[in-house]
């Protein structure tokens, strides 16, 4: 967040904030601005503005730029399907339990653990996960 925030540094201004704090200053500000009324049934889930006086392609693409992956949580929804292929891990045989607890085949094979086939592990848009315990 700070790469983003300095980023666009002169460009941009990012508020970010909890949802009911923004929305109590929103409805705070409607009387002289009865247009903020439009903004306040977006504000669900995790939220940020982006205020800004530049173009708005300049602005995305520095926002696309800095996005970063981050590891899934237990009972988070996915954003897309999530298939782990049928492969050679390169992890040592005292990792077995990581998979058996997931229930994806496996083998040891020349001294590493092999998925023997294609695994969904997540569908989009839900919050499913084998066993949530084995993530962290």
């Amino acid at each position: 967040m700070m790469d983003i925030r300095a980023s666009m540094r002169g460009k941009a201004e990012i508020l970010m904030g909890k949802n009911t704090m923004m929305r109590k200053a929103i409805r705070g500000h409607l009387q002289k601005n009865p247009d903020l009324e439009k903004i306040l049934p977006h504000i669900n889930g995790n939220v940020g503005f982006v205020f800004t006086k530049n173009d708005l392609s300049e602005i995305r693409n520095l926002l696309l730029e800095n996005k970063r992956g981050a590891p899934a949580k237990a009972g988070a929804i996915a954003p897309c399907d999530v298939k782990i292929p049928p492969q050679n891990t390169g992890m040592g045989p005292e990792k077995t339990s990581f998979f058996q607890a997931l229930q994806i085949p496996t083998k040891i094979a020349r001294g590493t653990i092999e998925i023997l086939n294609e695994v969904h592990i997540m569908r989009e848009r839900r919050s499913e996960l084998p066993n949530p315990l084995c993530l962290t």
